[in-house]
Order: structure tokens, then sequence, then C-alpha cells
């Protein structure tokens, strides 16, 4: 009884979740967040400015940070900022978006990922997108941030960007604030905190991929 009332609780799918389903999975998390508002768009700023923030950890949030060089010059600029708008990023065998999914602010999606046996449906909305482009200065940057939705096993929001920087070097960074907020993912947070990490690495080889590609 406890497991199927925990089932009822998230959204799973025994095979690959189809749009059909990941679509239901949206219309259900009625598009509502399940974070604090105070801390919507928070994910826009840097991450040291995160870290010192200390009304986060009193609210029980935890950052995960990661930024990876994937290669230097415009070009490869460009391919990354394609790849995260076309979700190139989650493209792994254990976790995807559909790729379909338009990159604005307001668009509802779904981040399906496996474990163990089921797949594991959760659902975000698109907070912001930003972009700046300083040709003289040789920088530039594209990042959207994302933020939970009812249903989702946990709360928060994640930034995904692209930056060439005065070096001209491009750099892949994931920036994420995050509690549990499902009993599955409070009792099993050092796993979650686990799986992304996992995650990060995974995700930088799937851009660099991408940017490697003909």
């Amino acid at each position: 009884m406890l497991l199927m009332m925990l089932a009822e609780m998230l959204f799973l799918s025994w095979g690959r979740p189809s749009s059909q389903e990941q679509k239901a999975c949206i219309a259900k998390s009625g598009g509502v967040f399940n974070y604090n508002s105070k801390y919507r768009g928070a994910t826009a700023k840097s991450a040291s400015s995160l870290k010192e923030d200390q009304k986060l950890s009193k609210d029980g949030f935890l950052l995960n940070h990661a930024r990876f060089l994937v290669g230097s010059g415009l070009d490869t600029y460009e391919k990354g900022v394609t790849a995260l708008k076309t979700w190139r990023h989650f493209g792994l065998n254990w976790a995807f978006v559909d790729p379909k999914t338009p990159v604005q602010s307001g668009a509802n999606f779904c981040v399906c990922v496996k474990e163990f046996l089921p797949w594991v449906m959760m659902p975000l909305q698109v907070v912001y997108v930003n972009e700046s482009k300083r040709p003289k200065k040789a920088v530039a940057s594209f990042g959207f941030g994302s933020g939970t939705l009812q249903g989702h096993l946990l709360a928060g929001e994640e930034r995904f960007s692209i930056e060439l920087d005065k070096n001209n070097q491009v750099w892949y960074e994931i920036l994420s604030l995050s509690k549990p907020a499902h009993f599955l993912s409070f009792i099993g947070y050092p796993y979650v905190q686990f799986r992304q990490k996992y995650f990060a690495h995974q995700s930088v080889n799937a851009v660099k991929k991408h940017l490697t590609a003909s």
C-alpha cells in the first residue's frame, strides 16, 4: 500500500516516456512551481554570489556547480548555443528532454530519467533565457534557467550556459540550487547529489560530442 501511495505521487513510466505521457505529466503539474517565488530566477546570478547567500542554506537549498572547458573560438561557442537550444546536453541513454521543446521563457517540459526499472518524469518550466554578445571584447554568453513544478522530486532551479571568454575559450556551465520535495528524494538525497554530479560529467561529454561533430 505504501509503495502504491508513493508511486501515485510520482510520474512514472515502465518504458521510455512518450510525448503523450510527458504532456500528461505537465498537465497534472498544473504549471505550478514548487519552490518559493523569491528564488525565481536566482540561478541567473553567479555561482560565487549564490554561495555567499546564507538565506539559501537556511531555507534548505544546496548548490551544485560544474564548469567545463569545451573548446575555443566563436564557431565552437555558436555550436554550443545550438547544443543547448536543441537539448543536446540531455542526449543521454538514461536521461532526455524532448528536443522540440522551445528554449523560451514560460515553456513547460519534462526531464525524463531512467532510475533502475521505471522512468521518472519530472516537470519543469523555463524561467528565463539570457543572451549577451560583445563582439569588440570577444565575449558572449547564452544560458537559460528552469524551475521545478509540482510533482518534481526536487524543488529548485537549474541553469545551463555556454560562455566565450576574453581569452577566446568556451565554457559549459551547470548551476543549480535544490532541496528534496518528495519523501523518496529526502531519504535518498545523498544518492540524488551523486546523480547530479554524474549527470554533469555525462552532460559535458554529450556537449563535446556535438561540438566535434562535422
